[in-house]
């Protein structure tokens, strides 16, 4: 049949050969084996039958196909065959078979399996030039191996009848004829060695026109908001018009999109473009007169010029006393790119105090700060913001501090967030509001907090708050103000809430108070509810006993596993309840409890128990008792601390230090002042005074005091132990101290005397000073015997003290003829003797006169 695409159909096919018959054995050779067919060349999908011949009719042969045995069946004893269903495409280089007899021969095969010649797609014809035509297609597989080449492409055009052969396997130019021909018929014809395919195209030449790249594209008059673009294009022949599409595109997409006809130079003005913003323009072009492709694009980027600031900014503040005065924190948002026009350089803050015209303060603040610290006095003063650039400054922002608008009280209510964020509304107010600022702080946690703020529309009651930064479990607390007509804020309304409450994550601390044998007191007061994540609803109350004991009064059992224990369970609606009084205890018993706020979220954490034991019933009244009586002796024992040295001086002083005595100084600077103390070893007593106080002669004795002079009654009467008058030259002036704190009777009833002794001195010597032990004995006969006289319990003695004048040097080292001593002494020994010794009081002289003397032998030690 013929194979041919000018002709047309139907094709018929011409008659069969005569037959030839062949002798196969005879043809093959002199080999043992032989394997067929040789390098068969199939499509793959074909079913191939392989068969081997052997001259050997006992043989042992085996075939494989790619290394895996393959069996066939067997013809006659020297022929088998192989057949091989589907086969499929291995590699470029063919599918190996083999057969062999072991020890005797071996032959193999390649099959070459070529994958099936696909119809070429996408077969298509345009012009950019009405001069060449340029056919393009999708050619599929490649079917090239070593047995057969690569597919070969045809191009016939049936009006015309030119057939080309293409050199290239996805495209191929055909040449436009010069006599204005419009239609074309392409047939487009793929061969390989097995088979062929085609497909056909029609079209009118003026439908597919497709216009080159546009050149030369340039901008111009560039200005903050406008760019005039520039272009070019290719003639499309015969005076034909290019429909070009001018797109611009900022931050990545297109922005403005405009169509516009060109013959050879294009132009369009591009406007409302945003200053310091950089662009990109492209153009593309396709036939007017009949749309069938755009050209490639070209483009081109520009940049627009700052200008100044468009928009206010958007301020808020935040007002705080420090150090009793006010200050301002103030804070903007930086402006939008397309708001700022320009990189901002920085922004002027004009602070004008409302109180005092002439008090302006203009302060420049660097950008990128958003914020700054105005510290103020007190009044109203009005603020103005603005933001600068390289070309200008922004609109300004106006906000007026006032005194009192911070400290208004106003009710604060819940509001409920979702993932969302947070919803909420709020009372109209009146017509002179301007608009609304909501504040909230975005982590509360954070102290200083800088705040964030919304504005809204003065028609607006109602906006909802979203942020990246809200969290579960954390709460969040909202202001809303009410902006005036002189830009004065007013707070209106308080609101906290949480996006999501969580449950308590920590417990109270509880104080455990008057306890007493039925109750105790268990507080909580320095819990914060505001602190936790989430609206404390209530608290709950769990109380442990001993097994056996029924649940407390408005408890209620749960299934909490406590061992040998009951748990019991009551519940607190109240949160701002932080008191409860545990009643109906045992007395001498062990309680343990715990305390956990809940939440809308639930409960906090079961934690630790604290044991409480109750005292026995009359504990409390020892109590009451013993703590008085403890502070009292406490207090007792401070005052005596503190009062030490007064009650030593009132109850016990010191002893007198004779060398600390006044006196000394009074007797130094009148009498002599070479007066020294004595020693007690030289100390010479000179009276003794004894005191009897019998009730019979009590009268008698007051009577003969009376008939004295009014000199001698208050003198008391003294035992004199003094040398004699002829030894002593004279009389000297005598101090006599009379010591109560050794009479052994009531003081004030004795009289002092002299005691008359008898003297022993040999005439013309000196009597030396006498010891108070000889004195002692010598008295010691009459004491006693007088004795005998006084009734028991009648006699008393005074212990009488008495100054006379020193003796110089020790008394070992007493001179041959010792000086004459002075009637009276600084202290000396004293000494007790009966009163029935005692002589009645002499007259002045008598005492002055008559001394008495002791014996010789004895001396003073």
């Amino acid at each position: 049949m013929v194979d041919d695409a000018r002709i047309p159909e139907p094709k018929f096919w011409s008659n069969w050969s005569r037959w030839e018959e062949a002798d196969a054995q005879n043809s093959l050779g002199q080999d043992l084996l032989f394997l067929f067919p040789k390098d068969k060349l199939v499509e793959e999908g074909s079913d191939v039958t392989i068969c081997y011949t052997s001259r050997n009719p006992q043989h042992n042969i085996s075939c494989y196909l790619e290394g895996a045995q393959i069996h066939g069946k067997q013809l006659d004893p020297r022929v088998s065959a192989f057949e091989l269903k589907n086969v499929s495409f291995i590699r470029r280089t063919g599918t190996n078979i083999f057969c062999e007899d072991p020890g005797v021969a071996m032959k193999g095969t390649v099959l070459f399996v070529s994958k099936i010649l696909e119809e070429p797609k996408d077969f298509s014809c345009e012009t950019q030039d009405f001069k060449n035509l340029n056919c393009t297609w999708d050619p599929g597989s490649d079917t090239a191996l070593p047995k057969q080449p690569s597919q070969s492409y045809t191009l016939f055009e049936s009006f015309s009848g030119k057939k080309i052969l293409c050199e290239h396997r996805n495209f191929c130019n055909w040449q436009v004829a010069q006599d204005s021909q419009e239609m074309y018929n392409f047939t487009l014809v793929a061969e390989n060695y097995l088979r062929k395919r085609s497909v056909n195209i029609l079209f009118n030449l003026t439908h597919r026109v497709h216009p080159m790249i546009p050149y030369n594209l340039f901008f111009k008059n560039i200005s903050a908001t406008n760019a005039t673009v520039t272009w070019k294009v290719h003639s499309a022949g015969n005076d034909s018009t290019l429909l070009c599409q001018l797109e611009l595109f900022g931050e990545g997409k297109v922005i403005q999109q405009q169509n516009v006809s060109v013959k050879v130079n294009g132009e369009y003005l591009f406007n409302e473009l945003e200053p310091d913003t950089k662009y990109v323009a492209q153009v593309r072009c396709a036939y007017a007169d009949h749309f069938w492709k755009w050209s490639e694009p070209i483009s081109q980027k520009f940049n627009t010029p700052e200008a100044a600031p468009s928009e206010a900014l958007d301020v808020w503040r935040n007002v705080r006393l420090v150090s009793g005065h006010p200050t301002v924190n103030l804070f903007w948002k930086p402006l939008s790119k397309s708001h700022a026009n320009g990189k901002i350089l920085f922004y002027k803050v004009f602070v004008e105090n409302l109180d005092n015209p002439s008090g302006l303060e203009d302060l420049s603040i660097p950008a990128p700060a958003n914020s700054t610290e105005l510290p103020l006095d007190r009044g109203s003063y009005q603020i103005h913001v603005t933001a600068h650039n390289s070309v200008g400054a922004s609109p300004a922002s106006v906000i007026v501090i006032s005194g009192d608008s911070e400290n208004r009280e106003v009710e604060e209510g819940r509001v409920n967030g979702t993932e969302d964020g947070f919803s909420m509304s709020w009372k109209p107010q009146a017509r002179d509001t301007v608009g609304y600022i909501v504040e909230w702080c975005d982590r509360p946690q954070d102290l200083p907090c800088d705040p964030q703020w919304k504005n809204v529309g003065p028609n607006t009651t109602s906006t909802v708050i979203s942020s990246d930064t809200f969290r579960p479990g954390v709460r969040y607390n909202f202001r809303i103000y009410g902006i005036s007509t002189d830009w004065t804020a007013h707070l209106l309304e308080r609101k906290t809430g949480y996006v999501e409450e969580l449950a308590p994550s920590d417990n109270p601390r509880v104080v455990t108070s008057n306890l007493t044998s039925h109750s105790f007191t268990l507080s909580w007061k320095d819990y914060s509810t505001e602190s936790q994540p989430g609206f404390i609803q209530g608290y709950y109350l769990y109380l442990k006993s001993k097994a056996g004991e029924q649940c407390l009064p408005g408890f209620k059992k749960t299934g909490l596993l406590t061992g040998d224990s009951v748990c019991c369970k009551h519940r607190i609606d109240d949160p701002e309840q932080k008191t409860f009084v545990v009643e109906n205890l045992q007395p001498e018993s062990i309680y343990e409890f715990l305390v956990t706020p809940y939440t809308s979220a639930g409960e906090g954490p079961l934690g630790a128990f604290t044991k409480v034991t109750t005292p026995d019933e009359y504990s409390h009244i020892l109590i009451r008792i013993l703590l008085p009586m403890i502070f009292c002796v406490l207090l007792i024992m401070i005052v005596c601390y503190l009062k030490s040295q007064w009650l030593k001086e009132k109850c016990y002083p010191d002893i007198p230090d004779p060398y600390k005595s006044s006196v000394l100084s009074v007797i130094k600077s009148k009498e002599n002042p070479h007066l020294t103390i004595m020693n007690v070893n030289d100390c010479v007593p000179d009276a003794i005074e004894v005191l009897n106080k019998p009730e019979g002669s009590k009268k008698q004795f007051v009577d003969a005091r009376k008939s004295l002079t009014e000199a001698e009654f208050t003198k008391p009467t003294y035992l004199y132990l003094l040398p004699t008058e002829k030894n002593y030259p004279g009389s000297g002036p005598c101090i006599c101290f009379e010591n109560f704190t050794y009479n052994q009777a009531a003081s004030g009833s004795g009289s002092c005397g002299p005691f008359p002794v008898t003297p022993q001195v040999p005439p013309g010597q000196p009597g030396p000073l006498t010891s108070p032990g000889n004195l002692l004995k010598a008295l010691e006969k009459n004491y006693m015997s007088s004795l005998g006289e006084i009734p028991a319990g009648e006699a008393s003695l005074n212990y009488v003290s008495q100054l006379a004048s020193p003796m110089s040097g020790d008394k070992d080292n007493l001179p041959t003829n010792p000086p004459e001593p002075a009637l009276c002494s600084e202290y000396k020994m004293q000494m007790a003797i009966p009163l029935g010794l005692a002589s009645p009081p002499p007259s002045e002289k008598s005492r002055l006169s008559s001394p008495t003397f002791l014996d010789q032998g004895e001396h003073h030690r």
